[in-house]
């Protein structure tokens, strides 16, 4: 439960807040549970606040500093985190469904098991965030910054990632069934298990990436870079790659339709049954 007192100096305004925490800087305040929905808390400083299960439903959180706060089990739906500092915080199966955190730095975040579906993420920092399990169904990540975070078990199905970039970020076993890829970064990302079935990819970029036994049915590769990738025994059953590039990429095993690869470089290629194109 909250600290009362914590709570009614929040609720005194900006002024009495800040001056209070100058004055208390070794108190990390304890609001957990609180009740701030629809709350302005507007460039709040809330850095190391303990939040935990607080009800912050469309909360005003606008470049609000929350730096290794505690927000896990926190209610967010709605909420407006625009410009938000949350480096570090903790967010753990956190509610933030349709939550607007456009330009917000989440880099270093932990949000296992967050709900974010339909949440605004544009140009949002979550690299190197925990996000394991997180559902992000129809979510706007367009211009995320992606790089090196964990994605395993994630829901990405029908979120926009256009243009994100998700160099070396661990996708296994991710659903990401319609998403929209349009020229990603993914880099060496490992995507092995991952269902990328009807997702379009046109243009992405992924360089050495892992793709073995993942599901891309019906997936648009076309002018994708897939340059060195491994997609062992992955499935390319209607897999457009027009224009794309496989140069000494792996195919060993995959499974796909004649006249699949028409149209795609192959200089160098492992085919399916273990030759090399020339």
């Amino acid at each position: 439960m909250a600290n009362l007192e914590h709570l009614k100096l929040l609720q005194q305004g900006a002024v009495s807040w800040i001056k209070w925490r100058n004055q208390h800087q070794t108190i990390e305040p304890d609001l957990s549970e609180a009740n701030l929905e629809g709350a302005n808390l507007r460039g709040a400083n809330l850095k190391q606040v303990n939040l935990k299960g607080a009800q912050l439903e469309s909360a005003n959180l606008i470049t609000a500093n929350l730096t290794k706060a505690n927000l896990s089990l926190a209610y967010l739906s709605l909420a407006c985190m625009i410009d938000a500092n949350l480096i570090e915080a903790s967010l753990v199966s956190a509610h933030l469904m349709q939550a607007e955190l456009s330009y917000a730095d989440l880099s270093h975040a932990n949000l296992i098991g967050a709900d974010l579906r339909g949440a605004k993420l544009m140009n949002v920092n979550l690299s190197h965030a925990n996000l394991i399990g997180t559902d992000f169904r129809e979510a706007n990540l367009k211009g995320a910054m992606l790089n090196e975070a964990n994605l395993r078990r994630s829901n990405l199905s029908d979120a926009s990632l256009i243009h994100a970039h998700l160099n070396r970020a661990n996708l296994t076993d991710a659903n990401l069934h319609e998403a929209e890829l349009i020229g990603a970064y993914l880099y060496q990302a490992d995507l092995e298990k991952a269902n990328l079935s009807q997702a379009h990819l046109g243009g992405a970029y992924l360089f050495g990436a892992n793709l073995g036994t993942a599901d891309l049915e019906g997936t648009d590769l076309r002018w994708t870079n897939l340059t060195g990738a491994n997609l062992q025994a992955a499935n390319l059953k209607g897999v457009k790659l027009e224009g794309a590039h496989l140069d000494k990429a792996n195919l060993t095993g995959a499974v796909l339709d004649d006249f699949t690869l028409e149209g795609a470089s192959l200089q160098g290629t492992i085919l399916p049954d273990g030759t090399i194109h020339r």
